[in-house]
């Protein structure tokens, strides 16, 4: 879920996607991640890698592939998610937590209306000022501008935005986009031409709301819907 990195809208970005994704067959998690102005970088970074961790060092136990483990973010849980595909390790072999020995990369992710730039423009400085502080230290807006961090190992990709977003603008999806392209990664960018930010599932936006369609396909194309024996 999103909310600035101030609040989680659990719901709407939360509850309802999981609900979705369970209807395709996928398992899901709502990740409730650390947020400002308690706590700053590298918090809520520490709890995505930690829940991927967890449920790749879980998942014979719940019953789910831990090769087809993937992200899905709105908003500033679309940064979350898209730090969570350009900042990654392979876990700790020799770790005595089992959890840590496990890699934090997702296996692919999705981004709707995220906000994936910290620099201005086209930031979003709610959200960097919750997740940062201000002033921000310039090393970390580097650093956490994840269309400058997608590398040939960053997982393949399904973006989507609208055109006249006005708290996060399109170019933060167009920029990763083509990051992916120049990094040779698989990626699929949706944008419509109207919608309000914050969207979730769209429900009577029948532009917006195809969406989740368009998503499973995708998905399904990737062969990340196929039951496995």
């Amino acid at each position: 879920p999103g909310g600035g990195y101030r609040v989680v809208a659990a719901d709407h970005e939360g509850k309802q996607i999981a609900e979705w994704l369970n209807a395709l067959g996928v398992s899901a998690f709502v990740l409730q991640y650390r947020l400002g102005e308690r706590y700053r970088h590298p918090a809520p970074l520490q709890d995505a890698q930690r829940a991927i961790r967890t449920v790749r060092s879980r998942a014979k136990e719940w019953g789910v592939d831990p090769r087809r483990i993937g992200i899905l973010g709105f908003s500033a849980g679309g940064h979350l998610a898209s730090t969570a595909a350009t900042h990654f390790d392979d876990g700790r072999k020799d770790a005595s937590d089992p959890i840590e020995r496990e890699g934090s990369r997702p296996d692919f992710a999705v981004l709707c209306y995220a906000v994936i730039s910290l620099v201005d423009p086209p930031a979003h400085s709610g959200s960097r000022r919750h997740l940062l502080g201000d002033p921000p230290d310039p090393a970390l807006v580097q650093l956490l501008s994840n269309e400058r961090q997608v590398t040939a190992r960053t997982p393949p990709t399904f973006l989507w935005h609208t055109a006249d977003d006005a708290a996060v603008p399109v170019e933060n999806s167009l920029l990763f986009f083509q990051a992916l392209r120049k990094a040779g990664v698989a990626g699929e960018l949706h944008v419509f031409p109207h919608g309000k930010h914050g969207l979730g599932l769209a429900p009577g936006d029948p532009s917006v709301s195809q969406w989740p369609g368009l998503c499973a396909v995708w998905m399904e194309g990737l062969g990340l819907l196929k039951k496995q024996p």
